[in-house]
């Protein structure tokens, strides 16, 4: 448990970082969706917009723990090295995506859009949101709309090869992303402002990188073993 501490660290810096993203993507929908709520309900917008994003924090992991089976069984074949390099790939192209540069990633969008062709008209009809449930379930079926970061997120957290651990991966990303959409439904704009400044992104980004360099496979790991073990024999 105590080697996931490093990578559910990472997941939430990435959806935290990643908030600039975030917006973009779902910015817009907070927006709609705060106005949408009725008048009478407006007192209860904070817990709306919990509900939506636990909702939507619900599907990643779901998606998650969904992928991290494949992950899992491919962890058990010949292919475990090769897993654990591209997770080590893949954090270092989110480093440099949160760092600001390279944004490659967002190409990996247009995998999911035939089935969110499906699922939007479902979203579209829980609109005006009038109850918990109702934006819960809104959240449940925004949280597969076609992003380039969640999508790069979910596929290193499944290569981790275990399903479980690709879940809590998935549900730390999520909650890395609460703070930035609740503020943007708030309409919070210090913690935007905050998240968005160049030096942090960099920041977040250079951490992020530097994890996904200690998860190569390398003379490094070895050396962590060779000083883990006495440790875990004690």
């Amino acid at each position: 448990m105590l080697e996931l501490l490093p990578l559910l660290f990472s997941a939430v810096v990435l959806g935290l970082l990643g908030g600039g993203h975030c917006l973009g993507m779902c910015g817009g929908l907070m927006g709609a969706l705060t106005m949408a709520i009725p008048v009478e309900q407006r007192g209860r917008r904070l817990q709306l917009l919990l509900a939506y994003n636990l909702g939507r924090i619900f599907s990643y992991t779901c998606a998650g723990l969904l992928l991290g089976l494949g992950g899992w069984a491919l962890a058990n074949s010949p292919a475990a090295m090769l897993l654990r390099i591209v997770a080590g790939l893949l954090l270092i192209c989110m480093g440099l995506y949160l760092a600001g540069w390279w944004s490659g990633l967002t190409r990996i969008e247009a995998l999911g859009r035939g089935l969110w062709r499906h699922i939007q008209p479902l979203a579209s009809r829980l609109l005006p949101v009038t109850s918990l449930p109702r934006a819960l379930l809104l959240g449940a079926l925004w949280g597969w709309l076609p992003c380039g970061l969640v999508y790069s997120t979910l596929l290193w957290a499944a290569s981790q090869g275990s399903a479980i651990d690709s879940a809590l991966l998935m549900f730390a990303f999520g909650l890395g992303t609460l703070p930035i959409l609740i503020a943007s439904g708030l309409a919070a704009q210090r913690l935007n402002q905050l998240l968005r400044q160049r030096s942090v992104r960099m920041a977040g980004g250079l951490l992020v990188i530097v994890f996904g360099l200690w998860t190569l496979p390398g003379p490094h790991q070895a050396w962590l073993m060779g000083h883990a073990s006495p440790s875990m024999h004690h």
